[in-house]
């Protein structure tokens, strides 16, 4: 199975998720980073991603290949991450195949309600554990 963890920015939330992903499936899953900057991408593969991409065309290109994409819910909203999720991306996000796990974080110009306030470690476990299920209940 092929998971891409998908960041901007410094990539610190998917850096948590590429180390928790890697210390929870081991050998059950290949993870590659997808930044939308170098710096996201080489903190992810530092972390323990196999290998990593950066930019608008790096993104659509790989999002195409993989089963899993985890990440802040702002990679399927053009204009997130401070502007670094381009429409483009946002689009490729949300009409891939793959399935989906999304992370709820707020950014400036949108707010996610209905959510309970919780520590942001605790969605990441969440997230991981989905992921976990997903291949657990597949063959791949």
């Amino acid at each position: 199975m092929l998971i891409a963890v998908i960041d901007g920015m410094g990539g610190g939330l998917g850096v948590q998720l590429v180390t928790h992903l890697s210390s929870q499936l081991g050998q059950k899953a290949d993870i590659i980073a997808l930044g939308t900057n170098a710096l996201a991408t080489n903190n992810m593969v530092r972390a323990g991603a196999m290998r990593g991409a950066s930019g608008e065309n790096a993104v659509i290109v790989s999002i195409r290949k993989v089963d899993v994409v985890v990440g802040p819910i702002g990679i399927i909203i053009p204009n997130s991450l401070m502007g670094e999720i381009t429409p483009k991306i946002a689009e490729a996000v949300a009409s891939a195949d793959a399935h989906k796990v999304l992370i709820p974080v707020n950014q400036q110009h949108f707010d996610i309600v209905g959510l309970e306030s919780r520590p942001m470690v605790t969605s990441i476990k969440e997230a991981v554990a989905k992921v976990s299920e997903l291949i657990q209940g597949k063959s791949w």
